[in-house]
């Protein structure tokens, strides 16, 4: 059962390390997509073995044994996992719990905080104009979803550096980046280890969004002097969105400057596969679970009826 439970923890580990390599060398969109299954798939491998491995020692809990008609005693003596081990793991899931939770409220209420201070704003169409000297931009999802610009950000750009600014907001919007940023940070509340793979993934949104503008404007060097432009005019980092000034600017530009990243089927393939290989190894884990509980059930209704 060890190797069982450990396969998982592994196959996710490799998946941690070595998703944000990867990224660099793939297009945008599959970059993001990448690290968005790495994560979740990581974050659920974790999660599920702590979980599993920690039932092993609630299970011994008469009204729970009695409620899953299994003899708590020859549970404790089958498992291979002691005592010790199983409570870290239960206290991990709990602690896992309440991380997501917080991490997801506080989110959610930046979010809705920043829309209620928003509504107001003068619009057109899906632009509302902030009237802040302080240069920034950011898109903020929601139904609608809204792009907002600053007067000083206006000013600080040429119209052409306005339109790929724009271009690269709405990128964020009609792609549903936040919901891929969400998905990344959730995973990072969960397991801290996929913090750097979470960094990766909000580049590879900001990489993609400007690959989007570059397509829509047909001027990847425009963006890139939009984005550079902009960050040197931004004073502070908006917190509650996705930004044309946010992740590493310079690698941002240098990549715009150069030709666009081909698209390696082999190694895009890779990443598919060992997360099917890590759903495989739990699904096994899982297997070796039940016939764990099934043998302490067997061997408790042969006992009851005798």
């Amino acid at each position: 059962m060890w190797i069982s439970l450990c396969t998982p923890l592994l196959v996710s580990l490799i998946l941690t390390l070595t998703a944000p390599w990867a990224a660099r060398r793939l297009p945008p969109r599959t970059a993001a997509w990448t690290l968005a299954s790495a994560a979740v798939t990581a974050a659920g491998a974790w999660v599920t073995v702590l979980a599993m491995a920690g039932f092993t020692l609630v299970g011994q809990d008469p009204e729970v044994a009695e409620e899953g008609r299994w003899s708590p005693r020859l549970l404790a003596t089958d498992t291979p996992i002691s005592r010790p081990v199983a409570a870290a793991c239960t206290l991990g899931v709990l602690i896992c719990a309440v991380t997501l939770t917080v991490t997801a409220w506080r989110r959610v209420r930046v979010l809705v905080d920043t829309r209620r201070d928003c509504r107001d704003l003068p619009a057109a169409g899906d632009l509302a104009v902030l009237e802040d000297p302080v240069p920034t931009a950011f898109a903020l999802p929601g139904t609608p979803g809204r792009i907002v610009v600053s007067s000083g950000m206006l000013q600080a750009l040429t119209p052409d550096e306005r339109r790929a600014l724009l271009a690269h907001e709405r990128a964020h919007l009609h792609r549903r980046h936040h919901l891929f940023l969400l998905v990344l940070q959730l995973a990072a509340a969960v397991n801290p280890l996929l913090c750097p793979l979470a960094r990766a993934g909000a580049f590879a949104l900001e990489r993609w969004a400007d690959e989007e503008a570059g397509t829509v404007v047909a001027d990847r060097g425009l963006v890139a002097r939009a984005v550079a432009r902009a960050a040197l005019a931004t004073k502070r980092t908006p917190q509650p969105a996705l930004a044309a000034t946010g992740g590493p600017v310079p690698q941002r530009v240098r990549a715009l400057l150069a030709a666009p990243t081909p698209f390696r089927r082999g190694l895009a393939m890779v990443f598919p596969a060992l997360m099917m290989v890590c759903c495989a190894s739990l699904a096994l884990a899982a297997h070796d679970m039940d016939q764990l509980f099934d043998s302490a059930t067997s061997s408790h209704t042969t006992t009851q009826a005798r």
